[in-house]
Formats: C-alpha cells, structure tokens, sequence
C-alpha cells in the first residue's frame, strides 16, 4: 500500500506522478485542485504538438482528451488520498460535446474542470465537464468513463466481440 497524502500534497505532485499518459499524449501540465467530486487541471496548448493545425491551434475535438485526463487525474487522486492506486480505466463516451470554438489558440493556457455526477459500484462514472480559458467557456460535455474490475479481461472482451 502508498502512503495516503493529503489533498495539499496531493496537488502538488507531478501530473506525470498521477495520471499514466506520457509523451506527446499527456495534454495536462498538472491539478490546481481537487475534491471528493471535483477536480480542475490546467493545460498548455502547444503550437508545435502533433494535434496543432498550421495556425498552432488545437481542434476543439481534442477537448474531449483534455476532458478524460482530467477525469483521470480525479480517479487517480481519490485512490492515492486513501493511499492506494486508481484501477485503469476507459473512456466509454461523451454526451453533449459542445464546442464553443473551433479550436485553442497555440500558447493557451486551458482550465479543465470537471464534477463527479455519478459513481457506481460496477465502476460506471459521469461527469460534467468544462474547458475554460480565461473567462470564457470552450467547450463544454457530460464524459462517461467505466472502470472494469478486470481491465485484461474487458480488453481482451473488447476485441473478440
């Protein structure tokens, strides 16, 4: 078992230390705060990744990323606050994306919030989900997310299906 932390110590670890994404697909830069049900994350939009159009733009599709990891970070949080570590998990679909832009202009700088509004005991979660830079509102979704006891296993599911 981990060491439990405390929310404080909890937000100030490293993004790479919370969340398994590496590389170019890790889009957060790290959590400014975090909740029983709630989280935000902040992000960077960067003009020379691999999403970046010819403008240095990221297509506001990408938001629905920002949105898992985010959604990510949560999971993994609650686990490491009670001293343990988050089981994997996958991104089942979105409600309702709404982007209220195209896309985040290169250089950005991107809060991601996000607020549990359901948990179940088979691992099925929800959340509604907001993408904000600034003061104006980009993007906005209910996320569904599942987290399967067996993660192999719905894999493996998965693909003989």
């Amino acid at each position: 078992m981990i060491q439990a932390l405390s929310t404080q110590d909890l937000v100030q670890q490293p993004i790479e230390a919370i969340i398994p994404h590496r590389g170019t697909m890790l889009l957060l830069d790290g959590v400014n705060t975090f909740g029983e049900d709630t989280v935000s994350a902040r992000a960077t939009v960067r003009a020379d990744a691999w999403y970046a159009d010819a403008a240095g733009a990221m297509p506001a599709w990408i938001g629905i990323e920002l949105m898992a990891q985010t959604i990510a970070a949560h999971v993994a949080l609650l686990a490491m606050r009670g001293g343990g570590r988050a089981r994997p998990g996958v991104l089942l679909g979105s409600r309702s994306f709404r982007a209220l832009q195209p896309s985040f202009a290169g250089g950005a700088q991107l809060l991601i919030q996000a607020t549990e509004l359901l948990r179940s005991e088979e691992g099925h979660g929800a959340y509604e989900c907001t993408i904000h830079h600034g003061e104006v509102c980009c993007a906005e979704a209910v996320i569904k997310v599942f987290q399967p006891r067996d993660f192999q296993s719905f894999i493996e599911g998965s693909f003989s299906s």
